[in-house]
């Protein structure tokens, strides 16, 4: 499975390098785009357990790396839940 990694940028500027192990990912975000840190999250939710899903239809188990992926997000947005319109922005796609 072609997998991949995409850059991303905190509301606070950190930035992070995501894991993808397929390009799924492509579907749901553009670079350069800034999403709402609900809406990023839900996308983010959805993209990564599409790919999980491939993984499992092809390995016969989810993947682990996808999925820890999916918590990381979803931990490290729980830290900018309160500010007030917070936005993440996919900077790059790394392939």
């Amino acid at each position: 499975m072609p997998e991949m990694r995409f850059q991303i940028e905190w509301p606070d500027g950190a930035k992070e390098l995501c894991y993808s192990p397929s390009l799924v990912i492509k579907d749901y975000f553009t670079p350069g785009e800034r999403y709402t840190l609900a809406d990023f999250v839900d996308k983010s939710r959805e993209a990564l357990q599409i790919a999980s899903d491939r993984v499992q239809a092809k390995f016969g188990m989810p993947c682990s790396l996808a999925l820890g992926q999916l918590r990381r997000i979803e931990t490290t947005a729980t830290q900018y839940a309160d500010l007030t319109d917070p936005e993440v922005q996919v900077v790059a796609f790394l392939e």
